[in-house]
């Protein structure tokens, strides 16, 4: 799969990179619609930081790569139509993601970025360098 520009990894799921990806989209427009512009370095700083914080941590590196295998289980329940299995696999990710609060933020400020920009493709590089670690 292609995102941002770069290709994945055969047997890692996206199904995070396009929660967020779809994430982003949506509670972006309303953001530039009002004509709010987040400082783009500033969250590339973060970006790497988080990046930095993961990789540096083989506690953290091990709860993303959870995360990661826990996506493969949600697409695949949701793919078969399976609510009660991708609910149960949502509130595992849900309490994995407390675990990793530098992750959560890296998500959380994608909203403020523009999806078309290359701060966007930036930080697509990014998550896609954290999904390498989980081989």
């Amino acid at each position: 799969m292609i995102v941002a520009g770069y290709q994945s990894k055969p047997g890692i799921s996206f199904v995070n990179m396009m929660l967020m990806v779809a994430f982003f989209v949506v509670s972006a427009m309303p953001l530039y619609a009002q004509g709010h512009q987040p400082d783009p370095a500033k969250f590339r700083a973060e970006a790497q930081n988080a990046f930095n914080i993961i990789t540096n941590d083989k506690l953290k590196i091990q709860l993303f790569c959870k995360k990661a295998k826990l996506g493969n289980q949600l697409d695949q329940a949701e793919r078969l139509h399976d609510t009660k299995k991708a609910v149960e696999v949502s509130q595992k990710m849900d309490e994995l993601e407390q675990k990793l609060p530098e992750y959560s933020a890296l998500v959380a400020g994608l909203k403020d970025v523009d999806p078309n920009s290359q701060d966007a493709q930036e930080i697509g590089s990014i998550i896609l360098k954290l999904d390498e670690l989980c081989d």
